[in-house]
């Protein structure tokens, strides 16, 4: 049965919610007037019966089926003021006092770095995104988020999926646009015999990808694959994290690099293969903590054949379970962090007990940025600003980098 409900405001989710139920309800904007069809606690949208002036035409043919976007029918102002929200609003629950500065944004057709799901369905192989809040896959012709060059791969991406997935379970294909072109890096692929094999590594060669692996295991590299950081060429581990946009990277890297100058000493905990770590290198000696190896391993080989830098330390350790505690710290003049969305509480409480006087906090997760920042503003810290990031463009996760000096 419908009913007619008014959208008050937007869910941290995205989805709007109703007056008085509390309905969520995808696809819809504060002001409106919907027709909906309730399903428990959510509604799907039937029509807008009064749209508000903040709705647009979303760019994508698949918008409202793909999972991937929620925001594409809201205009700018009102999108990127929903996601300067997420950050001021879970920073004043914590109550840390914080200048939120407006969202940085990203542009259409700039994210490098995707992951897309393949299943078999009937005689045929379905590539795309999950719909929201479920296992079902859109198959996607068209990605607008993207950069050109992995939606003009789709073709050939479906041709790996094809070979590669299982009859029982979902395929995922990580795809980053490095610079030395495409690089895909397999999960939960079916057995591997000899045949499937040799036609993955052939359709790899024919279709002119950079590499193709498995599991980890890399079946055909064409050429060496590498990321760009900054004016280093960094080798990329296969499925090894970089941050979705290239730009975003670079703009967070600016603000870290400006806070943390002048620094002799820097360390760089959940540090990956030195997004921040190797551009702080020219200015300062960098440790680089991280708990996985490959990653470091490549930060060492580009450090190895990169002239000029500072020196550049690097260390293998699970700073969830262990992290560096506050005498280790007291070595170090700054630091950045740039953790999971877990968060890092238990390595914020070492640098809260710390003598460090200079931190920038990198996060993909207001809330448990958010709990970090309280832990060490309570330590005497004080965040000078704090800056959302869009590399996620109309959906509803936003990256922020903190900056915090120590008062007194």
């Amino acid at each position: 049965m419908s009913e007619i409900v008014t959208i008050e405001r937007l869910a941290t989710k995205g989805d709007g919610v109703a007056a008085g139920s509390g309905l969520f309800v995808p696809f819809t904007l504060p002001g409106e007037r919907v027709s909906v069809e309730r399903e428990a606690r959510r509604a799907r949208l039937l029509s807008v019966i009064e749209a508000s002036p903040e709705r647009v035409e979303p760019p994508c043919p698949h918008f409202g089926a793909c999972g991937g976007c929620d925001l594409q029918h809201a205009s700018d102002d009102l999108y990127r003021a929903f996601k300067r929200g997420l950050v001021a609003d879970a920073l004043a629950r914590e109550g840390v006092s914080a200048e939120v500065a407006p969202l940085v944004p990203c542009a259409p057709a700039s994210r490098r770095r995707v992951t897309l799901t393949a299943v078999r369905a009937g005689g045929r192989v379905l590539l795309g995104y999950n719909a929201a809040l479920t296992n079902t896959v859109v198959a996607i012709e068209t990605c607008p988020i993207s950069l050109p060059a992995i939606v003009a791969a789709l073709p050939a991406l479906r041709r790996i999926a094809a070979l590669l997935v299982d009859r029982k379970r979902p395929l995922r294909l990580t795809v980053t646009h490095t610079a030395s072109g495409l690089d895909v890096s397999a999960e939960d692929a079916r057995k591997l015999d000899d045949k499937v094999r040799q036609d993955a590594i052939s359709q790899t060669l024919a279709d002119g990808l950079a590499r193709l692996s498995v599991a980890g295991e890399i079946l055909v590299e064409q050429r060496p694959v590498l990321v760009s950081v900054g004016p280093h060429l960094v080798p990329l581990p296969p499925g090894a994290f970089v941050q979705a946009v290239a730009a975003t990277e670079a703009a967070m890297a600016d603000l870290v690099t400006a806070h943390l100058s002048g620094a002799r000493r820097v360390a760089d905990l959940f540090a990956g293969f030195g997004a921040f770590g190797l551009r702080l290198a020219h200015h300062a000696a960098v440790h680089a903590v991280e708990g996985e190896a490959k990653p470091l391993e490549a930060l060492t080989a580009t450090v190895r054949q990169t002239p000029g830098l500072k020196p550049v330390t690097t260390e293998k350790r699970d700073l969830f379970r262990r992290p560096v505690t506050a005498k280790e710290l007291n070595r170090f003049d700054a630091l950045v962090f740039d953790p999971p969305r877990a968060g890092a509480e238990a390595q914020a409480r070492e640098i809260a007990a710390s003598n460090l006087s200079r931190v920038a906090a990198v996060s993909c997760n207001p809330v448990t940025l958010a709990r970090d920042l309280s832990i060490l503003t309570q330590a005497g810290f004080a965040v000078t600003s704090a800056t959302p990031f869009d590399q996620f463009l109309w959906s509803h996760h936003v990256e922020a980098v903190a900056l915090l000096e120590r008062r007194g």
